[in-house]
């Protein structure tokens, strides 16, 4: 094999492992039926945003003739037919798993998608009824006399195509057109039905193949198909051209709505004919067009899945506990003064993060708040404190970051209502994305000036920290609060931070601090000093730390890496990766936080980081490393690593070819419930110890001073 191959796996072909494993969660029996469902229409959803993104990316290279190979030795065209292999087996699998297994299932759960044919007597006629006052009135038909003319579709939504048959209008012979009728973002995919003790639904395209030849009562339907369209959502804007930034945003979330077209998804049983008119109408080779057998957008059974009930259907509830380590009954500066507070969320509350910041906009005390803001939720609290605090006449300073992919829109709305509220907004930095999650609290105390801190894994987003796991750290250490202000004023003030001591900022110092911490490793075990290296990231990509990594396995270091999702080094090589040991872990929860452990010689260094192992982290992103030096912080992030490592329930070990395999040597060594069910559990038990505790102490009542 050519040492390319031999070094590196292909980025996008990993992650299409990646989303098996998540279709393995839907395809697992032993896992609730609507939870199943739900992991599902995760794997659709996942697999939109990669053609939006990653092919449609690639497609773009192609086009302008690149033959640029990848680390693992691929070129564009290359990565493409590729992709397109394993893309249409992955499709082939959702199928599958929906059709032979999730919908008989469904079926017996009182959960029922019926076909036209299956309908009664009162449910047609209820259908006919929606079809002549709702759809009739929402779908508009569109007739394409040639692929010149071929409306702008919308993408990720589903079209019908009609080819019709009509006399010509100068010859007794019969001439063919075309007619599409795009949905868009009409509400109705599932037209629930009139049933007794079950849901019963039929698809909103069936309905309308039905009933199609209403719309065109002098033609003859030959066909009706549905079809759905992805666009390249690839796409950037030349940041040192744009004078306004916000408005320049606007523009591209308009010219992403008119882009190229990814992929064509259309039913099976359309004809060539049909097929190859949509396919040169929307300018897609074959092997983009998916031919589907069963519902298009599998991401719209997210709404059955939420819809649906039963006993036995859904996970068992997980509410996220109140850390011990937090009183409510006291201030959080109070409780942050005392003690570093590290949390685990979603086990641990995201309650401590959301109020430090209210509590800040509302303490008389508090000075200045700074903050970085990726990704928030619709309604989110903290954008609410930070606009009160504003009004409340204090100094607010905000980095938000308009270049969040799919999240644009909502963070332009959340720029302008903070600026409306007094917010000295900043929309990052030019030529990067401002990635890193951390808020800075100035406040006036007897003994002078106190900064109090968060830095996170995750971002500042309530909804999706009880869905993803992540870490905070609420800490006013003193070196830390120094660093965060000089970062922070550099990112603000369009300049080179002052050297910091503790932190660790990308693109400028954060790749080096970490290869100085692999370079240190592989010095001890030369010393034959304690040494080893356990890392968790969602992506690992980057040749260079890659490289670094090989060095430590050659050198015997043993190297433990929890990749969530894309993972280019390939382990087991002789020579080159022996040493390195490599997991994935797909469950219930999201994994999101990034965590780094190095022995160093016994005196165990463990950080926690914003920043994934990869180009776009490490050079072209704003990112922090973050130390955490408090013994009971770094001893729980330790034991948070190490249970990835046992469990071997969910885990998966990456092979030396870029599969994965469930770890079955270590049944018998290994955790007896998956990792995330053990650290629920464990967070659980130290929550009830502190409770016990708490009543065991007797505390008087005083006399009031006097």
């Amino acid at each position: 094999m050519p040492e390319s191959d031999r070094r590196f796996l292909n980025r996008e072909l990993s992650w299409l492992e990646f989303n098996q494993r998540v279709l393995e969660e839907a395809q697992n029996e032993s896992l609730p039926l609507l939870e199943r469902l739900k992991f599902l229409a995760i794997t659709a959803s996942n697999l939109d945003e990669f053609f939006m993104v990653r092919v449609g990316g690639l497609q773009t290279l192609y086009a302008r003739g690149s033959k640029t190979k990848d680390p693992a030795g691929m070129t564009p065209n290359q990565q493409l037919a590729a992709i397109s292999q394993r893309a249409h087996e992955l499709t082939r699998d959702q199928y599958q798993c929906y059709l032979e297994q999730l919908e008989p299932a469904l079926a017996e759960a009182s959960i029922q998608r019926l076909r036209m044919d299956d309908l009664s007597a009162q449910q047609t006629q209820f259908v006919q009824q929606v079809f002549n006052d709702e759809i009739v009135s929402l779908v508009a038909p569109l007739a394409v006399e040639s692929p010149e003319s071929f409306p702008t579709l919308t993408g990720n939504t589903i079209s019908m195509c009609v080819r019709l048959e009509r006399p010509a209008k100068d010859s007794d012979e019969t001439e063919t057109r075309y007619v599409v009728l795009p949905f868009g973002r009409i509400p109705t995919r599932f037209v629930t039905l009139p049933s007794e003790g079950t849901y019963s639904f039929v698809l909103l395209e069936e309905l309308v193949e039905r009933f199609i030849s209403e719309f065109f009562p002098k033609e003859t339907v030959l066909e009706c198909v549905a079809f759905r369209t992805t666009r390249n959502a690839d796409m950037a804007i030349r940041e040192d051209l744009a004078g306004d930034l916000l408005e320049e945003m606007k523009q591209l979330l308009v010219a992403r709505r008119e882009s190229d077209f990814a992929r064509l998804e259309i039913a099976a049983d359309a004809s060539k004919q049909l097929t190859q008119f949509l396919a040169d109408s929307l300018g897609v080779t074959q092997r983009d067009v998916y031919r589907i057998p069963g519902p298009l957008d599998l991401t719209h059974f997210f709404q059955v899945a939420d819809a649906g009930s039963g006993e036995g259907n859904r996970f068992e509830d997980w509410p996220p506990l109140a850390s011990p380590m937090v009183d409510s009954t006291e201030s959080i500066f109070e409780t942050i003064e005392r003690q570093d507070v590290l949390l685990c969320h979603p086990y641990d509350s995201f309650d401590p993060v959301v109020r430090f910041v209210e509590e800040a906009a509302d303490d008389p005390d508090v000075l200045a708040i700074k903050q970085t803001l990726y990704r928030t939720s619709r309604n989110s609290p903290i954008l609410a404190a930070l606009a009160r605090a504003a009004e409340k006449g204090k100094h607010v300073t905000v980095i938000i970051e308009l270049k969040a992919r799919f999240d644009e829109a909502r963070n332009i709305e959340g720029a302008k209502a903070l600026e409306q509220a007094g917010v000295q907004v900043f929309y990052g930095v030019k030529g990067l994305k401002t990635h890193a999650k951390v808020c800075i609290v100035v406040r006036r105390e007897p003994q002078g000036i106190q900064r109090y801190l968060h830095f996170g894994t995750g971002n500042y987003n309530e909804s999706t920290a009880r869905l993803y796991s992540d870490v905070s750290l609420l800490t006013c250490n003193e070196n830390l609060g120094a660093d965060a202000i000089s970062f922070f004023n550099a990112v603000t003030g369009y300049s080179m931070p002052q050297t910091m001591h503790s932190l660790s900022a990308a693109p400028i110092t954060l790749r080096d601090r970490l290869a100085e911490m692999i370079e240190a490793e592989i010095q001890f075990k030369r010393q034959r000093q304690k040494s080893g290296i356990t890392i968790k990231v969602n992506s690992l990509v980057d040749p260079q730390m890659i490289e670094l990594l090989y060095r430590a396995s050659q050198a015997g270091v043993k190297v433990r890496l929890n990749i969530r999702g894309i993972c280019c080094l390939r382990p087991g090589v002789p020579g080159l990766s022996e040493n390195i040991e490599v997991v994935s872990v797909v469950d219930r929860l999201l994994e999101h936080a990034r965590i780094m452990h190095f022995r160093h010689g016994g005196d165990d260094r463990v950080f926690i980081s914003s920043a994934d192992w990869m180009g776009r982290s490490l050079d072209r992103r704003v990112e922090l490393l973050v130390p955490v030096e408090e013994d009971r912080s770094r001893e729980r992030l330790m034991a948070i690593l190490e249970c990835y490592f046992k469990d071997n329930i969910k885990g998966r070990r990456l092979q030396t070819d870029g599969t994965y395999e469930i770890p079955t040597k270590r049944r018998s060594s290994g955790l007896k419930m998956p990792a995330q069910e053990w650290l629920y559990r464990e967070t659980c038990r130290v929550a009830e110890l502190a409770s016990q505790s708490r009543q065991a102490v007797f505390e008087p009542h005083r006399a009031p001073e006097q």
